[in-house]
């Protein structure tokens, strides 16, 4: 039997005809007919709270919502990753971050073995790394303790450690300097060690087949830098390790196979915050906060799992990104976290979503039909009110907004907490109500009708930060499920990675310029390179 396309599902058909006569209603109206409102449509999971109320929804919108999620089998899709299936498909593996998370004794199967006992004995390998480098215990080639720790990855490898080291630095050990690698442009790698002492300082290299061409290239600049200084080989093994699974293409480099941390093919590089690729985190915050983080995710992993559809975050925050994306043509989405330390997430964000779900084809390989994952930005507030926001109030493009904020402050004085939160407060409140001003002065006008969400949680700790990547994750995920697209491969990566390859033989120093037989555009673009080049040379 022929599976129902999106658009010919009973409940997408529905939600169209709803969208025709609740479309134009403004929140200004929704709000004055149900003076509870803001007190029914908000929902809580573990230590999160979530006012959607601001949202251009209604009860009937929602119910309709839930009902497109049971007739997309969501439910369905949930278990099968919990249970370790291949939901990705096109790579015919689990996607099975959530392993990564689960506590000692719980049991998670795939491909016949539970991974959790394997996932913990890394852990506890990180963990006495950790705390070696910590205690000064870990020592370099020449016998000093290590102060510098560089973190060389990209992507899920960069994105991830550099959101997590912003988001717990108030958690992080002073004494120790973190910096992170990812471009390929070498001003990145020198800007990150100038004024280091190489003898006092350690590289992870994170890369899980230890052939990504830009972090491999970094590596070795690298390891010439470090070097440079010692001039003896075996210096290598006391100031790199690495995170990967390739034990051969790491001892080849010269890292001792002893540091290597290893993780699993079942996890893809934007859900891997909380395996190995985490490490500089760990060294950064120690093993104790590093452990609160992951049962902050499993806590949400849990609410996402067991909570009831009306109440459940992720999947609450994936339907009203579908109802905003495909019903009322929203292109993109503001994160904006009204908290400093933050100030990394909304980047980290664009990967989770516009990897995972910036797809045209479903899993079957027909046209999805429909948009699917808008555009994520963002910045922190206070500082985006003097930035976009003005476009967020009276341009001519709909964004929704995530408002995320904590109700106690990690730093003092007390009095600045109150205005930022007074701040992302009022933000919802204009974004939702706009302001209706003299005729005469239409410049003047705010239309308001902007949707948005907030999130609140007590207090920016670990724990309540692996809740909120988890949040994301998931909600992605649901939003993958409803469109019937994988959202764990990333295809659309590697052809500029190919062509790359072949470009760069095409710039190297021949006797002879190469045959070029690309394009007109590229062809004159790289002799343009070629001749710029040797001109700077000379």
């Amino acid at each position: 039997m022929r599976q129902l396309r999106l658009i010919e599902r009973p409940a997408w058909k529905a939600l169209v005809a709803h969208q025709r006569r609740v479309g134009r209603c403004h929140l200004r109206e929704m709000f004055a007919a149900d003076a509870l409102r803001g007190e029914r449509m908000v929902a809580e999971g573990a230590d999160l709270y979530l006012d959607y109320s601001k949202n251009r929804v209604t009860d009937e919108t929602m119910a309709l919502l839930q009902q497109l999620a049971r007739e997309c089998g969501v439910a369905g899709r949930i278990e099968a990753m919990f249970s370790g299936e291949s939901i990705n498909s096109t790579e015919q593996r689990a996607a099975l971050h959530v392993a990564l998370r689960a506590p000692p004794g719980e049991r998670i199967v795939s491909g016949g073995a539970d991974v959790v006992p394997q996932v913990q004995a890394v852990l506890a390998r990180m963990a006495s790394f950790a705390e070696s480098v910590r205690s000064g215990a870990w020592r370099g080639h020449d016998g000093r303790t290590i102060r510098n720790i560089i973190n060389i990855g990209i992507g899920g490898s960069d994105l991830g450690p550099v959101m997590l080291y912003e988001a717990l630095r108030h958690y992080s050990r002073r004494d120790l300097h973190f910096g992170f690698v990812s471009n390929v442009d070498p001003a990145d790698l020198a800007e990150a060690t100038r004024g280091l002492d190489p003898g006092e300082t350690l590289f992870i290299v994170c890369s899980k087949t230890f052939k990504t061409l830009e972090t491999l290239t970094n590596a070795q600049a690298a390891r010439a830098w470090c070097l440079a200084h010692f001039r003896d080989e075996a210096a290598v093994k006391r100031h790199f390790v690495a995170v990967s699974t390739n034990a051969q293409g790491v001892a080849r480099f010269g890292i001792d196979p002893a540091n290597i941390f290893g993780f699993w093919d079942w996890v893809g590089g934007r859900y891997s915050t909380d395996s190995a690729i985490g490490l500089s985190t760990m060294v950064a915050v120690g093993e104790e906060h590093f452990r609160a983080m992951l049962a902050g995710f499993h806590a949400m992993d849990q609410h996402f799992r067991h909570a009831p559809a009306q109440h459940n975050l992720p999947l609450l925050m994936a339907l009203l990104a579908v109802w905003n994306t495909n019903f009322l043509g929203v292109e993109s989405v503001a994160v904006l976290p009204y908290a400093h330390y933050l100030k990394r997430f909304p980047a980290y964000l664009q990967q989770l979503t516009m990897e995972s779900n910036g797809k045209h084809v479903t899993r079957a390989g027909a046209p999805v039909g429909v948009a699917t994952a808008p555009i994520y930005w963002g910045e922190p507030g206070t500082n985006g009110q003097h930035s976009f926001y003005q476009l967020l109030h009276q341009g001519t493009r709909l964004v929704a907004c995530d408002l995320i904020a904590f109700c106690q402050q990690l730093d003092p004085p007390g009095d600045q907490h109150d205005m930022l939160m007074a701040n992302l407060l009022a933000q919802t409140e204009a974004l939702a109500f706009g302001s209706v001003s003299d005729p005469q002065q239409p410049w003047r006008d705010c239309a308001g009708n902007r949707p948005t969400s907030t999130i609140l949680a007590p207090r920016l700790t670990p724990h309540t930060l692996g809740q909120l990547i988890a949040l994301y994750e998931h909600s992605v995920f649901v939003q993958g499920v409803i469109w019937d697209i994988d959202s764990f491969d990333q295809w659309g990566v590697e052809l500029g990675k190919v062509l790359a390859q072949r470009i760069i033989a095409e710039l190297a120093p021949h006797e002879a310029a190469p045959v070029l037989s690309h394009d007109s555009s590229t062809n004159n673009l790289i002799r343009r390179y070629r001749e710029q080049r040797t001109q700077r040379q000379a």
